[in-house]
């Protein structure tokens, strides 16, 4: 028998910094999916903007590259490229090798920075197969390349300038990455992003790999004067007012930056942003509950001073004040400490009170000038207090017990056997007639169907005790187990008792499928939104065509790959020996092709729903399911090329 092998110091693995990186790329920069990916080039640009809040640099440029390369430039002081003392050789090297680098951990260079865990620029290069770096700096032009994290060549000077900056030009590893296609549009919402936050920077952005019709480049420029007091219009564009001007406040509070903006609009929902060092802290934090308070106390403090809630026969709460309301809360902290699952939620102490005593200040004096407007918002609170008395009976009907101690399931589910939630999958499907074929080709085991009657409520312009009292709705509730109230916040969702860890939205592909489908996840966005978060939403894909030759037979699921199947299956024949069917819905296929096209976890395709960017995707559902009809038409004619309409 062969000796054990010794466990010694031999054994203990000491890997490089970069070695780590890529070998552990999640612990970096989150996962190495699409939002691992794009987070490589928030890497780089986010030291573009510390040198921006620095007060060194004012424009700043995105480029993407053909075959998916990022190029990133700005005019800033470019970075040092003399020799770094410690390390004996120059300090761009040194920035961009060494994990845990940069000027972020000297309090002199930058007071804040963006960066979320300071990993910055070297996890870029770590993760890329080719990086070069130009330093555009005391009138020379200095260069150096890179393949994963390590240096190719030394820093050489390539030529004579007037500019200054940095220049930084990488590809993503495709070995790393599952997929190293870059969204414009994912982008292009950050660059708008970090222009309202940071105002007075201009961001273009140009998407190289594609010439638009007039021989140019998709390109945008993002520049705000008014910072989040634009933000907060641009969000709210597609939303009637309550309020004429936006309130804002922007100033230093204990040693602490503290912007808000704020407006209030006639909707029923809710939709505050936080960020931190232009981090979104999707999970608020203590800058959110300092903003909370400030507001709640501020205008309880009103109201019961103007008397207007005299009548009123049930206490207010907190919610009611934030209904209908838009705002913005950005703080800029020194050194963060974030907490929470995603590492999104701000945790310093010290931010609660500032930030509290700042939004009390601004709406003091907003609504000591503004009688009128002030008296708008009150009465608007009193209505959302009124609605959410009418929506908790509501709610209680959704949630209500049936004698045997357990919610009644709705009669349409067609349960699945297993009550394990992590394999368990529930099918929100389209009409009975598809959902009667869906429950014949399932698998029993693990799959749930529930058909939905027609389109469900457009959630985006009804109140709440409207919706729980909807009938398709409350199935979802009831189907899903889910309640909504967890001990820290009363209008949360509580996942405790979930019963499937995969909700698949499966409707036709036309029009009418279409919309039924964004209909329910504008529900899942504004309702169930840790729902999305956690990754438990998907979108089924039904082929569109079957094509047929004899006895082969394939699917289908866009019109390019009909034309490829045709031309395969037709060989030397013509096109006519080809029969081909399209599917106008669901309930044209027989329970076995359903299967096998759309159910089957070894054939389908199932597109995770997933949230880029919280504030983007607040703007989209209120332009497309709000009442203004010229955003909506302008935004379906900027995609359209990307649906297939049937006349």
């Amino acid at each position: 028998m062969s000796e054990e092998k010794k466990y010694s110091a031999d054994s203990i693995q000491a890997l490089e910094g970069i070695e780590h990186v890529r070998m552990r790329p999640s612990m970096y920069i989150g996962d190495v999916g699409m939002r691992g990916l794009h987070h490589l080039v928030y890497e780089v640009v986010d030291n573009s903007i510390d040198e921006a809040l620095a007060g060194h640099c004012d424009t700043i440029s995105v480029d993407i590259l053909e075959g998916n390369g990022i190029k990133v430039r700005d005019n800033g002081r470019g970075i040092p490229v003399d020799t770094h003392k410690k390390e004996g050789v120059s300090a761009l090297e040194v920035v961009m090798t060494k994990i845990g680098a940069g000027g972020k951990f000297d309090k002199d260079s930058y007071k804040v920075s963006g960066g979320l865990h300071g990993v910055g620029v070297s996890c870029v290069n770590a993760l890329s197969i080719h990086l070069n770096a130009t330093v555009f700096r005391d009138g020379k032009i200095h260069e150096q390349n890179y393949s994963k994290g390590k240096k190719t060549d030394d820093v050489t000077v390539t030529g004579k300038t007037d500019k200054r900056g940095t220049e930084v030009e990488f590809h993503p590893d495709p070995e790393i990455f599952e997929d190293i296609t870059y969204s414009y549009d994912t982008l292009s919402a950050r660059m708008r992003e970090l222009s309202f936050l940071n105002k007075g920077i201009t961001v273009t952005i140009t998407d190289y790999r594609e010439k638009l019709e007039d021989g140019s480049y998709k390109n945008e420029a993002f520049h705000s004067d008014r910072g989040l007091s634009e933000f907060v219009e641009f969000l709210d564009g597609n939303r009637e007012k309550l309020i004429e001007n936006v309130i804002a406040i922007e100033g230093e509070k204990s040693g602490i930056p503290v912007e808000v903006a704020m407006i209030y609009n006639t909707s029923y929902t809710e939709n505050i942003h936080s960020y931190v060092n232009n981090i979104n802290t999707h999970e608020g934090g203590t800058h959110l509950s300092g903003f909370r308070r400030g507001l709640t106390n501020t205008l309880k403090k009103y109201a019961e001073n103007s008397g207007m809630l005299d009548k009123l026969k049930f206490e207010i709460s907190g919610d009611d004040f934030r209904e209908g309301l838009t705002a913005i809360v950005s703080v800029k902290v020194a050194e963060p400490q974030f907490e929470g699952q995603t590492k999104t939620k701000l945790g310093n102490r010290e931010v609660n009170a500032p930030v509290s005593q700042a939004v009390s200040e601004m709406l003091t004096d907003y609504l000591e000038e503004h009688p009128d407007s002030a008296k708008r918002i009150i009465e608007k609170v009193i209505l959302a207090a009124t609605a959410r008395h009418a929506a908790r009976k509501a709610r209680e009907m959704v949630q209500r017990k049936n004698p045997m101690g357990g919610a009644g399931l709705p009669g349409k589910l067609a349960d699945c056997a297993s009550k394990d939630p992590v394999i368990s999958e529930l099918f929100l499907v389209e009409g009975d007639s598809a959902g009667g074929t869906a429950k014949q080709g399932r698998d029993r085991h693990f799959q749930a169907i529930m058909p939905l009657r027609g389109k469900i409520l457009n959630v985006e312009k009804a109140m709440a005790h409207k919706i729980f009292e909807n009938e398709e709705i409350k199935n979802i509730y009831t189907a899903l187990g889910v309640r909504i109230g967890t001990e820290d916040d009363s209008k949360a969702l509580n996942l405790e008792k979930l019963r499937y860890h995969k909700a698949v939205i499966m409707c036709d592909a036309d029009v009418d499928g279409s919309h039924i489908q964004t209909l329910i996840l504008t529900f899942f966005f504004r309702y169930m939104r840790e729902m999305i978060e956690n990754g438990y939403i998907y979108i089924a894909t039904p082929p569109l065509y079957l094509v047929k030759k004899g006895k082969q037979a394939k699917y289908a699921w866009d019109d390019k790959e009909r034309d490829e199947l045709i031309n395969a299956l037709k060989g030397s024949g013509s096109e006519s020996s080809v029969h081909i069917q399209r599917y106008k819905g669901l309930g044209e296929m027989n329970a076995e092709q359903l299967w096998e096209t759309t159910m089957s976890p070894e054939n389908r395709t199932l597109r995770q729903v997933t949230i880029e960017s919280a504030a983007e995707a607040d703007r989209i559902f209120s332009m497309l399911m709000g009442d203004e009809v010229p955003p909506r038409r302008e935004f379906i004619e900027q995609n359209a090329k990307y649906a297939n309409i049937d006349a």
